[in-house]
């Protein structure tokens, strides 16, 4: 199976979930028997991809704070970097573009089964793609606008219009929830049939060995020895991710019960809103910021946590999640997260509802019986759901996609 695929990051260059979730489907695929050419838009080493072949479509280096428009689409338009300019480009869209013309390039000299794209930002190219070798399609639905714009006015036109077309073009569309689906359907009018849900995965390989480092986070583990319990979201600051509502539920639940802090782990345009709600709401000394983090210190976060909290407003699923339920959080989700589809030891709430919230995470904390239990059980559910399992039903998709293209050619 010779496989294209389309994605805007890879580890050690990404900036929130996309990249990660791309590399372990790659891998997984890679030793379920693909050939895989995976086009990134910077040029960079991916000292840990010998699995496969990856492209740069552009000289751009990768690390752009905002993970090259991978997670706000309001970049799409406002973008200039002196970077950007000194390659003759201005916008997010001025690499898409310069992408796509890498992309008609790589496939008039490869052979290729199938194409699969990874959101948004690669949907065209795929497209382009196919239009060019007359493979299928598969595109692959991380987050939609919708998601992105935490459901307020439908976000960025200019990426709800990509998404329509690639969406309606595509020979098979995968969602990474039922709930991604659902809104796929909802927003986008695409029949149900086309789309098939598969779940994310952790690997847990990659996790094994890690020894913590308490002096990473040693003012917070001083709080812990205290009697304190920390809550913690590990997460980027956009509105997508509700976490004005945290921050409020926080400020309730601090005056039923005062040994709670908040650990808000990460980085993103609403940073400075946050720190001011904190002030306004009389809880400033209870919510910490670590910035943005990654390696030993994003995984050091995610052991000092003992509630970890899914407050999104729209999670199309929450890699997150399974990582804080490895290192033994309780947890937390909102009703509108996909990771809660495969996890039932957890609590949960609809992310305006800041009472409910705010008595949760009271009673957990009140409670290390309860905190226990849900730390222990859902370990079994999430050790359940595996890559491998994900590149089996990926290769038996691309299997029946290859099946009809080639009985279509063999009519033409």
């Amino acid at each position: 199976m010779r496989l294209l695929m389309l994605g805007w990051e890879l580890p050690p260059h990404n900036s929130g979930g996309l990249g990660v979730a791309c590399f372990y489907m790659a891998r997984a695929l890679s030793r379920a028997g693909a050939k895989i050419d995976f086009v990134v838009p910077y040029t960079a080493s991916h000292s840990q991809t010998d699995f496969m072949t990856v492209h740069n479509a552009t000289p751009l280096q990768p690390l752009f704070k905002n993970g090259m428009g991978a997670y706000d689409s309001r970049y799409v338009i406002e973008v200039s970097k002196t970077q950007l300019a000194m390659q003759g480009l201005h916008t997010i869209r001025d690499v898409q573009h310069r992408y796509i013309e890498y992309v008609e390039d790589l496939v008039t000299s490869k052979e290729i089964d199938v194409i699969h794209a990874h959101d948004w930002l690669t949907m065209e190219a795929g497209v382009r793609a196919k239009e060019i070798t007359g493979a299928p399609l598969v595109v692959h639905v991380h987050a939609t606008e919708y998601d992105r714009s935490g459901h307020y006015a439908g976000g960025n036109p200019i990426v709800h219009e990509i998404e329509q077309q690639a969406l309606m073009i595509a020979d098979k569309i995968i969602a990474v929830s039922n709930n991604t689906k659902h809104l796929i359907v909802q927003k986008y009018g695409i029949p149900a049939s086309k789309i098939d849900v598969i779940y994310n995965a952790l690997d847990i390989e990659s996790l094994a060995g890690y020894i913590h480092n308490e002096q990473t986070y040693g003012y917070i583990s001083s709080l812990k020895k205290e009697g304190y319990t920390i809550v913690g979201a590990i997460t980027r600051f956009t509105v997508q991710k509700g976490l004005t509502q945290l921050l409020e539920a926080m400020a309730k639940a601090c005056s039923k019960y005062d040994k709670l802090v908040l650990l808000l782990a990460g980085d993103g345009e609403q940073r400075d809103e946050l720190l001011r709600l904190g002030a306004d709401l009389g809880i400033a000394d209870k919510v910490l910021f670590t910035g943005f983090v990654r390696g030993q210190e994003w995984r050091d976060a995610f052991s000092v946590v003992d509630i970890f909290v899914m407050s999104s407003v729209s999670e199309p699923f929450g890699l997150t999640a399974l990582e804080a339920a490895h290192h033994d959080s309780a947890l937390i989700l909102t009703n509108q997260s996909g990771v809660g589809e495969v996890l039932s030891n957890v609590l949960r709430y609809d992310f305006w509802d800041t009472d409910k919230l705010a008595d949760q995470l009271v009673g957990v904390a009140t409670s290390h019986s309860l905190r226990q239990e849900l730390a222990e059980n859902v370990k079994h559910e999430y050790a359940n759901i595996s890559w491998r399992q994900v590149a089996s039903t990926c290769m038996a998709l691309y299997g029946r996609l290859g099946e009809f293209s080639s009985q279509g050619r063999a009519i033409a």
